[in-house]
């Protein structure tokens, strides 16, 4: 006799790669960890959700970095920054998560609606402004914040 196979629904949700676009552009790269961790979290794949923010804050780190000394070029597009990582976030998710969120989106799992998406960003965005000037602070006080 043929067993049959159990289906079972996923109840995570998980971000589609244009929500960890769309995410990080808005709410910088901590967002971009934050999204990613979590659908490694929904895919059942907690090692990987740990590893996420372990990359994720010296990434950032770097970032804040880059944008106080970058600018100093001329005729540098400031926007550049935001648009290569949020890049580099979505090529990530697709590329690392995509068959897992296909699988997920097959079996009948859900995907976060955009209010939470923009919700969460604009939250992402007042915690990297308030980082950035604690992090300008702390290096303007130690005496390296680039002249």
């Amino acid at each position: 006799m043929d067993k049959l196979k159990e289906t079972t629904t996923p109840t995570d949700k998980i971000y589609k790669e244009r929500a960890i676009w769309v995410g990080s552009f808005l709410g910088g790269p901590l967002i971009a960890g934050y999204f990613i961790a979590e659908n490694y979290k929904a895919l059942n794949d907690p090692e990987n959700a740990k590893a996420t923010w372990t990359y994720t804050i010296p990434i950032t780190i770097l970032i804040f970095s880059s944008a106080l000394i970058i600018p100093k070029f001329e005729n540098f597009p400031s926007l550049l920054i935001p648009l290569t990582y949020s890049m580099g976030a979505y090529l990530f998710s697709k590329y690392y998560q995509g068959p897992g969120m296909e699988a997920h989106l097959e079996s009948g799992g859900e995907e976060f609606g955009w209010g939470r998406i923009i919700w969460i960003s604009i939250l992402g965005l007042v915690l990297t402004f308030i980082m950035m000037f604690l992090f300008v602070f702390i290096i303007d006080g130690l005496g390296i914040l680039p002249a």
